[in-house]
């Protein structure tokens, strides 16, 4: 490391001698009050705590694309492999393989997909559990982070954890059973070792080089766009490094392309031979276009929701860090990087349905982290004016943003986003009841958009209308070959029940398809309302039906039941759907 220049202070610490760390501006913190783990211990607690009660607000509500992620680690810990259902053809339906990997490790334990957990559904309990487990680790790298650049680590940590508590978005999305929480979690650990090597001189050091890989890797592994991560630690030496160390940052640089390469290339080696696809299905049935230039400005709608007042203050502490060369200066360089890069994934990727901002999770965690260590270390550092100044501001911000985030939290505690269990409910239960009425085999077909609770819960072949698990309809879609589509469902496939949500028929073009009428029998349609959760359709193949008394049976089947789960989704749409889910449920009496 002697031969390699970075530009800032010098890059080697003092070695640690048992005494305490030095601060930012190095000055060492005082000795009174906690002793330092303690206060390590219950900050981070205290966020925890925070971020549960926040947590507890929308119940055991869990989006229903999460439960395709079950349904994979379901069949990976029996045996069957990463596939939606036994016996089917393997098709990479997920995108969050660590998740995924996660919830089956813990259904080989016992804890998840087995019963109930102190009387919780442990489908509930694990996936939520295991979100809160991964944002205590956040808060323990805030600590460690805040530990290297300022003399009050305890204070920013509760105060991070306090702030991604109020966040409705992070909180919503870190337990709604996708992979948020350990998505958030990976970037925070890259930017956080990052961090450490820039402050402690070790940046370049084949440990925090492969470390930072690695890291970039499994962030990579729980969402697609995680790549991006691995950009973060070539541009940080990129920054740092001058001429004279040239040759070592191209070593490091080089080591944690290895880091990367080795966990990520090994999985899209498995990729290739398990599912015959560089890609997940997923990505090619969304058709993620290419970037473009308008799609910077779905960076203010992030800064919006954050609040504009306390994201200005933020900056303004970040410029007075970032005006004179310092310490602190070179360490926030570490966290800007990867927080960048984060503002760049979420403003690349197309706009989700599902709200509340899903993919910016990383985002606060990040930016948290940052603007957390700049507010409390300007704060710290001003004047006795500035500083009741600086406090004002900040509470006047603090209540506008908190204000916003519970406005927005209470408006989605109110209309959740496709409850799973009401999923299970009012798709997968009526629709297994009415292929027992039917007489239907297992091996029948359903045509199907909401896959999660159908996947779980169906005793019949699930076919993906919307092309996530279905290789051949990710084809058409990718090119919006909705014609190709229909002639694969309705001349090859030929499922014997449909079930369409809210527009769904007239976006495939099913509607307006002659063969959708001469083919197949509605059994249930709700009035059109695309906002309302009861918003579905039931079809059945007409020649299972020829008997008009069973036609008649089976839609006052769907009818009764499909209405009587859509009244109860109306004022309990946060509740489970039993102690255990399996394949060929029906409806309870």
């Amino acid at each position: 490391m002697s031969s390699v220049e970075l530009t800032g202070p010098p890059p080697v610490a003092e070695p640690d001698r048992g005494g305490a760390r030095p601060s930012g501006d190095g000055m060492a913190p005082s000795r009174r009050g906690f002793p330092p783990f303690l206060g390590a211990i219950a900050s981070v607690l205290a966020g925890t705590v925070l971020i549960a009660v926040h947590a507890s607000f929308y119940g055991n509500w869990m989006i229903d694309d999460a439960a395709i992620t079950f349904a994979y680690s379901r069949n990976l810990a029996d045996g069957f492999g990463p596939v939606l259902q036994p016996g089917v053809e393997p098709v990479e339906g997920f995108s969050n393989p660590v998740w995924m990997v996660l919830l089956a490790l813990g259904k080989l334990v016992g804890l998840f997909d087995n019963g109930t957990i102190f009387g919780v559904p442990d489908y509930i309990l694990f996936p939520k559990g295991l979100a809160l487990l991964c944002c205590a680790a956040i808060l323990v790298l805030v600590y460690v982070a805040a530990k290297r650049v300022t003399s009050r680590p305890a204070l920013v940590t509760v105060i991070a954890g306090a702030a991604l508590a109020a966040n409705s978005s992070f909180v919503i999305w870190c337990f709604s059973g996708l992979e948020n929480s350990v998505y958030a979690l990976t970037a925070t650990a890259v930017a956080v070792v990052t961090l450490c090597g820039v402050n402690s001189g070790t940046l370049l050091t084949a440990k925090v080089a492969v470390s930072t890989g690695a890291l970039a890797a499994l962030a990579g592994l729980s969402r697609p766009d995680g790549v991006i991560y691995a950009a973060a630690f070539p541009i940080v030496v990129a920054l740092f490094t001058r001429r004279g160390g040239l040759a070592p940052a191209v070593r490091a640089v080089l080591l944690s392309a290895a880091g990367f390469v080795v966990p990520f290339g090994g999985y899209l080696l498995f990729r290739w031979i398990e599912y015959g696809r560089l890609l997940p299905n997923t990505a090619i049935a969304k058709a993620q276009p290419l970037p473009d230039i308008t799609d910077i400005a779905k960076a203010g709608t992030v800064l919006q929701y954050a609040g504009w007042l306390l994201v200005a203050v933020a900056i303004v502490c970040l410029a007075l860090v970032m005006q004179k060369p310092s310490k602190l200066r070179a360490d926030m360089v570490a966290l800007v990087v990867p927080f960048g890069l984060s503002v760049v994934a979420f403003c690349v990727l197309q706009a989700d349905w599902m709200g509340q901002f899903r993919f910016a999770t990383p985002i606060w965690a990040l930016g948290t982290l940052g603007g957390t260590i700049v507010i409390v270390e300007t704060v710290r550092k001003a004047r006795i004016r500035g500083r009741v100044l600086l406090v004002v501001t900040l509470v006047i911000a603090t209540v506008s943003s908190v204000s916003g985030f519970y406005t927005q939290g209470e408006k989605y505690r109110a209309t959740p986003k496709t409850p799973f269990c009401s999923v299970v409910e009012r798709d997968a239960r009526v629709t297994n009841g009415v292929a027992d009425l039917l007489k239907l085999p297992d091996s029948a077909k359903i045509g199907v958009i909401d896959l999660g609770g159908m996947s779980l819960v169906s005793r019949l072949q699930v076919i993906d209308l919307a092309g996530l698990a279905d290789r051949v309809i990710a084809d058409y879609l990718s090119t919006a070959d909705f014609a190709g589509e229909r002639r694969y469902v309705f001349d090859e496939v030929r499922p014997e029940l449909i079930s369409l949500i809210g527009s769904w028929d007239t976006t495939l073009g099913f509607a307006q398809d002659e063969r959708f009428a001469q083919e197949y029998e509605v059994l249930y349609r709700s009035p059109r309302d695309p906002a309302a959760f009861g918003d579905v359709g039931v079809w059945v193949r007409k020649d299972l039906v020829r008997d008009p008394a069973l036609l008649a049976e089976a839609q006052n089947y769907v009818t009764t039941e499909t209405q009587k789960v859509v009244a109860a989704n109306s004022v309990a749409h946060l509740r489970s759907c039993g102690d255990v889910l399996r394949p060929g449920q029906t409806p309870t009496p």
